[in-house]
């Protein structure tokens, strides 16, 4: 199964505990998680993303829909970064985002990501098996 881990940060309590934190050694600290991951044969993949400043924001809820530019005045929590893993099940998905060295202010939202087959469409349909053949290539 396919899980994606998303960080997510609340801001001014991950500022305030990352002030005595090294730079240098909270990246190898990180860094030797991932090469555990990869070493397991977990690891999908993994990314930063850059401050909620830089982003922007599409809404849905009118036509058209609204895009507002980060940051997000509203928002408590911001998402930082990410990582895909391919486990087992939900007990393996759930023993490495414990093991994941984050800390104070940071936490994990982790999600199974939703497999093609599980569609309530006929195998048959056009976009699905063009969906299929998309995550094949991309693979």
């Amino acid at each position: 199964m396919r899980y994606m881990m998303l960080m997510q940060v609340e801001p001014e309590a991950a500022a305030r505990a990352a002030e005595d934190l090294d730079l240098e050694e909270v990246v190898a600290t990180m860094g030797a998680y991932n090469e555990e991951l990869q070493k397991a044969g977990v690891f999908l993949s993994a990314e930063g993303l850059t401050d909620a400043s830089e982003g922007f924001r599409v809404d849905f809820s009118s036509t058209p829909p609204v895009v507002t530019d980060g940051p997000y005045a509203e928002a408590r929590e911001v998402f930082t970064g990410f990582w895909m893993l391919e486990v087992a099940d939900r007990e393996e998905a759930e023993l490495w985002a414990r093991k994941c060295p984050l800390g104070p202010g940071v936490a994990l939202e982790v999600r199974p990501i939703g497999e093609l087959d599980e569609v309530d469409l006929p195998a048959d349909n056009d976009w699905l098996v063009k969906a299929q053949e998309w995550r094949a290539a991309n693979t």
